[in-house]
Formats: structure tokens, sequence, C-alpha cells
């Protein structure tokens, strides 16, 4: 299969590639495709229990029922830690 990435983009693989742990660029291309498919995989997977918290939210911001928003970061921050098909973050 032959892809053609606009050059701005080929650039960005090259500075990772030379930067990161990946020894090829087709390495690095495993490696991100992998990545998007655990992570669309996840998605769908979750698919329903997702549309269910988006509409819990929404109908709780309605009725004016809000978090502080340090409290949605520290949330969102917890949550991108523990995504899966990503190495730990600090």
């Amino acid at each position: 299969m032959e892809i053609r990435l606009r050059p701005e983009l080929e650039a960005l693989i090259r500075q990772d590639v030379e930067r990161g742990p990946y020894q090829t660029v087709d390495e690095f291309v495993e490696r991100a495709v992998a990545l998007l498919h655990e992570q669309e995989n996840w998605l769908a997977e979750h698919r329903a229990e997702i549309e269910t918290q988006i509409a819990e939210g929404y109908a709780a911001a309605q009725r004016g029922e809000f978090i502080e928003a340090e409290e949605v970061r520290s949330r969102l921050n917890e949550l991108k830690r523990n995504r899966p098909g990503e190495p730990p973050r600090r």
C-alpha cells in the first residue's frame, strides 16, 4: 500500500523519528496506526456508556448543576493518564 502525506506531516514524522525511540519512519507509522486502532476500538466498545454520560452531563448542566473548572481538569488528566495504548504520563 502506498500512502502519500503532505510535506508538513512528513516533516513532523521525521522529527519524531530523529528524536524518539523509533529507528525508521515505518516503525513510527506502525506504532501510530496501532495506537489509533486501539483508541478507535475503545471508543467503539464504550460508545453507549459515553453517550449516556454526555446526556447525563448535559441534563445536569441544564439544571444548573456544574462542577468547578479545576475538578474538570483533574478528571480529564486522570482519564488521560489511564488511556489505553499510551505510555504512562507524569
